[in-house]
């Protein structure tokens, strides 16, 4: 994807310069201490789920797990499935079989699909109890790098867990955030009885440092690592090229229609203050609402299926992405402020609505080839449910 070559190199850019400095949070000395903890619990837990996103299948892999071999105690947990390209999900399923690994996809906010989940582990262990009598409890180890959602999905297992096993006490919690590296410290949850099963909470690490400029780039617009080190403006920059790229847009076309045919109507017969007109005054800067996100994909829609340049060529792409920044303004009702100072506070609200799926569900990564070639991690275009 030459077009976004600029936003892939500013964006690895910042983030080793991040890696490279003493002192900065990006591999802290609590996350070495993590890494040192982690690699001597791998090979005493029963089962070892590295959580990945979704959305970055490959990016995200957790690299301290390439010392230990492969093995079917290994599971490889695709966690925010919601978020990603539904019609990827089993293409990557059948990729991970075809490299001798299991994975099984997952929402950790999604209660059947973790009992599902749950109950698919529940089965591993009864593989692992044939060969095991002897050991009355399993441990089940979560690792991963920040902000895959390991403790949310700790905090569902022990949930569910408890209320399918009948199980009476204080419920436990494990610190959930938006923000990548809330979790401190190794935390155990019961997530079943009979036999007693316990999930490992671990902290998300970080490798000291990431050659790749487009796992750089990916990790970043994901959140795996935070927004203040990178820069919200250039990240959400970096997304729209992306869904300029995309043919997700086009799947917004009909709300362009609609406001059209509402301005008709309005033109032949004028009405008093509809329901919607008293929504937009009392939820006027709350971007989650239903109309500022429809007001958001239409105004994308229009720029981009309006616009007569090459997106395949750098300069026009910027051109465009420069013109949806000034028509977002509008539709973030930011219209009192500066250009330049609404600028931050699109980007925060856009980047909000792409990580949290109302702008398109997009799989960043792609197969790499099957020629016995390097993998192509910095080679892949964004595939969108």
């Amino acid at each position: 994807m030459t077009a976004t070559a600029s936003f892939v190199r500013q964006l690895g850019a910042a983030v080793k310069q991040v890696a490279g400095k003493r002192g900065s949070s990006w591999y802290t000395p609590h996350m070495a201490a993590a890494s040192r903890a982690i690699i001597e619990r791998v090979p005493l837990v029963d089962l070892v789920l590295e959580v990945r996103d979704a959305r970055v299948p490959l990016s995200s892999e957790y690299e301290l797990l390439r010392s230990f071999p492969r093995s079917s105690r290994h599971i490889i947990v695709l966690n925010k499935m919601d978020l990603a390209s539904r019609s990827q999900m089993k293409v990557w399923k059948a990729y991970f079989e075809q490299q001798n690994s299991i994975s099984y996809e997952v929402n950790s906010h999604n209660k059947e699909n973790v009992k599902e989940f749950l109950n698919f582990l529940r089965a591993r262990v009864r593989e692992l109890k044939r060969t095991d009598d002897a050991n009355p409890t399993i441990t089940v180890m979560l690792v991963g790098i920040p902000n895959v959602g390991k403790s949310a999905l700790a905090n569902s297992l022990h949930q569910i867990g408890r209320i399918s096993a009948a199980e009476k006490g204080k419920l436990k919690h494990a610190t959930v955030s938006p923000l990548p590296g809330e979790t401190k410290d190794i935390s155990s949850f019961k997530i079943g009885s009979h036999p007693n099963i316990y999930v490992l909470d671990t902290p998300g690490v970080f490798p000291p440092s990431i050659a790749d400029a487009e796992v750089c780039s990916k990790l970043a617009l994901t959140g795996a690592i935070k927004d203040c080190l990178i820069g919200e403006t250039e990240l959400a920059q970096y997304f729209l090229a992306i869904l300029n790229l995309s043919d997700e847009y086009k799947k917004w076309a009909k709300l362009s229609t609609a406001e059209s045919d509402e301005l008709s109507d309005d033109k032949v017969e004028p009405s008093g203050d509809s329901e919607l007109n008293k929504r937009r005054r009392q939820y006027a800067t709350d971007h989650t609402q239903d109309f500022v996100v429809n007001d958001v994909r239409r105004t994308l829609f229009e720029k981009i299926s309006s616009f007569h340049g090459n997106l395949n060529y750098e300069k026009d792409l910027s051109k465009l992405i420069e013109a949806e920044f000034a028509a977002l303004q509008k539709a973030f009702n930011l219209l009192a402020e500066s250009e330049f100072e609404a600028q931050d506070k699109i980007a925060a609200k856009l980047l909000n609505l792409y990580r949290t799926g109302r702008l398109g569900h997009y799989t960043l990564d792609s197969i790499p080839s099957v020629d016995g070639g390097k993998r192509q991690r910095g080679e892949s275009e964004a595939v969108v449910a």
